[in-house]
C-alpha cells in the first residue's frame, strides 16, 4: 500500500458490519421485507454502518418459476420500494445490502441493492450464475457483468468494500475484478444449501482468495429449510491473512458483528461474549451432529411452513422408522408426533416390543392398528383374479399398501402429514412399494444411505437413549414375508452403499466400480436395479438433501431409456 494509500486509509473511521443470518422463506415476500427493514433498524440501533442480508433475501432461495410469473416480480418490487420508505425514516446513515431479483432494461439478474439513507445508491448483478446440481439460474437470470453492474465496489463512509453474491466468490477472476476495482475488503451474499463437507470448502475457497488477494472476506449465508434444501447459515469470515475468525451458528438465526478498519478485519463480539479470546470459535460439531441437525431443521420447515400441526408415522420396530421418529420428535416436540405400529402376521414380538419402547421414551401418541383382516379382505377379494397363480411380491406389496392406506386415512382425518421411512438405499434401488411404505407428503431421510442411518442413530443416542439397542443389531427386515431378511435381495449395505457412492454421487462406471475392489456382479446388479427404479423415485415424496447428490431435482435420469450400462 502506498503513502497516499495509506493516509487516506488512517482518515475514515473503523466501521461495523453486521450480517444477518436469518430465514427467508420463498414466497414470503412480505414477512422476509419486514424481518429486513426490523433487523435493520435493531442494528442500526446498536451502531451498525452497514447492515447486510443474503442472496434473494427478499423472494427467499429458489424461488424457481415464480420468477415467471410478474404478480411476483411486481410484489418483489412493491416490497423493496416499501423497505426503502422504511429505512429512510429510520436508520439515518446506515447503509443496508439485500439480495432480491431485479428487472433492468427488459432482463431479469439475481442482484444486491445498497441503500444509503434509504436511497438507493448501487446495484450489483450476480455474475455467475450456476446451473449444476439443484441450480438452475440460467433459466430465470441473465449473467451480469462489469459493464451492467457498473462496479463490484460500494463505498460505505470511505471505505470500499467489494459485494459478489454466492457462485462469484467460487470464481477467482471475479474476485480479482473486484480488488482491481479497489475492494478493501468482499462481502458476499449468499443461499447456499448444506451438504456434507460443506464447511470446509467453504472455508478453504475463501481462505485461498483472502491469501492470494490479501483482502479480509465476509461470507453470509441464510438458514432454514426449503423443500428438498436445507440452508446450515454457517456464515464465516477470514481475514486478510486467511484466519478464520467468526462462525455464525449452525442452522439457526444469529448474526456476525465484524470490525473493518480499512486493512483488516476483527470479530465484535456480543457483550455477553467478550470474556472470550477475540479469536476464539466454537467447536465444530462432527459430521453426524450436522447431518442429524439438518435433517431436524428441514422436517420441522417443511411441515409447519406447508401449514401441518404435527406428523404421524408407522413405526416398525426397525431402524429406518425409528430414525425419523426421533427426527420428528426433536423437530416438532412430542405432542405433535404420531406413531402408528400396524403389525402383520409375519411381524416378530420383537419389532412389537421394540416400537412400543421407543414410542413410549419418546412421549409420542402410540397406536397399534393390525392390518391382518385388512389383508385377508383384499387376497380374499381378488382371490378370483390370482388363481392357480402363485405367491410372490404381489402379498408382500398388498400389506405395504395396507398401511399406507391407514397411515393416510389418519393423515386425512387428523391433518398431520404423513413422514416416510424410506432411505436412499431403498430409494435407489427400489426396495419399497409404490403406494404403500412410500406415502407420505415427505421423506426425512430419502437422502440418508443405510449405514449412515446406523450412525446416525448412534450419534442420536449419545445425546439420550431413545432408539432400542435391539433395533441397531438385529438384521433388518421388511416383515413382509417369514423369515425375511433385506440381504436375501440385496448386497451387504456396506457394499450397496459404496456403489452407490461411486455409480449415482459420482457417476462412475462399472469398470472404475470393479477397479476399487467391488465385486461386478455385485455393481452389475445394483446399477441395473438403480436404472429400473426411476419410475419409483420420480413418485416419491421429496426429501431432505444432505449429499453432493441426491434423487430428486439433483439428479435427473429419463424414466423411459434405452441406454443400459453393459
Amino acid at each position: 500500500m502506498s503513502q497516499a494509500e495509506s493516509a487516506t486509509t488512517a482518515s475514515h473511521a473503523a466501521i461495523n458490519i453486521v450480517m444477518v443470518q436469518d430465514v427467508f422463506q420463498v414466497g414470503d415476500i412480505k414477512n422476509n421485507a419486514d424481518k429486513i427493514i426490523n433487523a435493520a433498524i435493531k442494528a442500526s440501533g446498536q451502531g451498525a454502518d452497514l447492515v447486510v442480508f443474503p442472496e434473494l433475501a427478499l423472494t427467499g432461495y429458489p424461488p424457481e418459476d415464480l420468477l415467471h410469473r410478474q404478480g411476483f416480480l411486481a410484489q418483489t418490487k412493491h416490497e423493496s420500494l416499501r423497505i426503502q420508505q422504511s429505512l429512510k425514516e429510520s436508520i439515518g446513515d446506515t447503509g443496508v445490502v439485500f439480495g432480491l431479483p431485479y428487472e433492468h432494461s427488459g432482463n431479469l439478474y439475481n442482484a444486491a441493492i445498497y441503500l444509503e439513507n434509504g436511497i438507493v445508491k448501487h446495484f450489483y448483478f450476480k455474475q455467475s450464475l450456476p446451473n449444476y446440481a439443484v441450480f438452475d439460474e440460467l433459466r430465470y437470470f441473465v449473467a451480469g457483468s462489469e459493464n451492467t453492474s457498473k462496479s463490484t465496489v460500494i463505498d460505505v463512509k470511505g471505505h470500499k468494500i467489494g459485494l459478489l453474491i454466492c457462485e462469484d466468490v467460487w470464481q477467482r477472476s471475479i474476485v480479482k475484478q473486484s480488488k482491481n476495482n479497489g475492494a478493501q475488503a468482499i462481502i458476499v451474499l449468499n443461499a447456499s444449501p448444506f451438504h456434507i463437507n460443506k464447511h470446509a470448502e467453504r472455508v478453504a475457497i475463501l481462505q485461498d482468495h483472502a491469501s492470494q488477494f490479501d483482502l479480509p472476506i465476509m461470507y453470509l449465508n441464510m438458514t432454514g429449510g426449503q423443500d428438498e434444501l436445507v440452508f446450515d447459515g454457517d456464515s464465516l469470515a477470514v481475514n486478510r491473512h486467511a484466519k478464520l475468525i467468526t462462525r455464525a451458528k449452525l442452522f439457526e438465526a444469529d448474526t456476525v458483528n465484524i470490525i473493518f478498519d480499512g486493512k483488516d478485519i476483527v470479530c465484535k463480539r456480543p457483550q455477553a461474549q467478550q470474556s472470550r479470546s477475540p479469536q476464539s470459535l466454537r467447536a465444530m460439531p462432527s459430521s453426524d451432529a450436522m447431518v442429524y441437525k439438518a435433517l431436524v431443521t428441514g422436517v420441522r420447515d417443511f411441515v409447519h411452513q406447508n401449514g401441518f400441526t404435527g406428523v404421524v408415522i408407522g413405526l416398525s420396530g426397525g431402524v429406518d422408522s425409528a430414525l425419523t421418529l426421533a427426527i420428528a420428535v426433536d423437530a416438532l416436540d412430542a405432542k405433535n408426533v404420531e406413531a402408528v405400529m400396524m403389525p402383520s402376521r409375519y411381524t416378530a414380538d420383537i419389532s412389537l416390543q421394540d416400537a412400543q419402547a421407543q414410542a413410549a421414551t419418546l412421549g409420542v401418541g402410540y397406536d397399534v392398528i393390525p392390518i391382518e383382516n385388512v389383508f385377508k379382505s383384499f387376497l380374499n377379494t381378488l382371490a378370483p383374479v390370482f388363481a392357480d397363480a402363485a405367491v410372490d411380491t404381489t402379498e408382500e406389496n398388498i400389506q405395504a399398501r395396507c398401511r399406507g392406506l391407514m397411515l393416510m386415512a389418519i393423515s386425512n382425518k387428523k391433518g398431520r402429514m404423513v413422514l416416510t421411512t424410506g432411505n436412499k438405499s431403498e430409494m435407489a434401488v427400489g426396495y419399497a412399494t409404490l403406494y404403500g411404505d412410500m406415502c407420505g407428503g415427505f421423506a426425512p431421510i430419502k437422502d440418508v444411505c443405510k449405514t449412515l442411518v446406523y450412525k446416525l442413530c448412534r450419534y442420536r443416542n449419545s445425546v439420550s437413549a431413545v432408539i432400542p439397542e435391539r433395533v441397531l443389531t438385529r438384521p433388518p427386515s421388511a416383515e413382509l414375508r417369514e423369515d425375511q431378511c433385506d440381504q436375501d435381495s440385496l448386497p451387504d449395505y456396506a457394499i450397496l452403499d459404496r456403489i452407490l457412492e461411486l455409480s449415482v454421487e459420482q457417476d462412475k462406471s462399472i469398470d472404475d466400480c470393479v477397479a476399487q475392489g467391488l465385486d461386478r456382479e455385485d455393481v452389475l446388479q445394483v446399477i441395473t436395479l438403480v436404472q429400473r427404479n426411476e419410475h419409483k423415485r420420480r413418485q416419491s415424496a421429496p426429501g431432505i438433501r444432505i449429499t453432493r447428490r441426491a434423487f430428486g431435482r439433483d439428479r435427473r435420469y429419463p424414466i423411459t431409456s434405452g441406454y443400459r450400462r453393459k
